[in-house]
């Protein structure tokens, strides 16, 4: 009883659409595939009636023979049209979620950016580069790192060896 008074989700409709299309190119091949078995039994039927020589009922039966043809050629077409359908169906689906992928994100980039002052950033950037810079000086004056790795030596070797300046 609940279910009758929820409403339908996007999704659920999409299901629902493409199951109901399924079956709809199913009995279309259904269909097509009677007409072919009519097509060839109409065939043998004119050739029997070419055989007895009744030329009246052999027009008869060709001008059936072509009407189920032109239904047969119908079907293919009502059956190209179902699939663009569902494929378009799908594209339709495929595009709703990007939309929802990019306003969650949209959102998300906001909160963050609400939580992150640029100054405050930029300042801090211009700290640590100032502290690098710092530090750097300091170690080309002691001519040792503090991590006792001889930095400015292998700065001196790699700068050798490359020609950087």
């Amino acid at each position: 009883m609940a279910s009758l008074f929820k409403k339908k989700t996007v999704d659920d409709v999409i299901k629902e659409q493409n199951k109901e299309l399924r079956g709809t190119q199913r009995q279309i091949a259904r269909d097509r595939t009677a007409l072919e078995k009519q097509e060839k039994q109409l065939e043998m039927e004119i050739k029997k009636m070419a055989k007895t020589g009744n030329r009246d009922a052999c027009k008869v039966l060709a001008k059936q023979l072509v009407q189920v043809r032109k239904q047969k050629t119908r079907t293919y077409a009502v059956s190209s049209k179902v699939t663009s359908m569902s494929t378009q169906t799908k594209l339709m689906n495929s595009q709703m979620k990007m939309a929802g992928a990019m306003a969650t994100t949209t959102k998300t980039m906001q909160a963050v950016n609400k939580k992150m002052d640029p100054k405050k950033t930029m300042q801090t950037l211009q700290n640590f580069q100032k502290e690098t810079a710092k530090m750097d000086m300091t170690e080309e004056m002691n001519g040792s790192c503090p991590f006792s790795c001889p930095k400015a030596a292998t700065r001196r070797y790699i700068q050798s060896r490359w020609d950087i300046r």
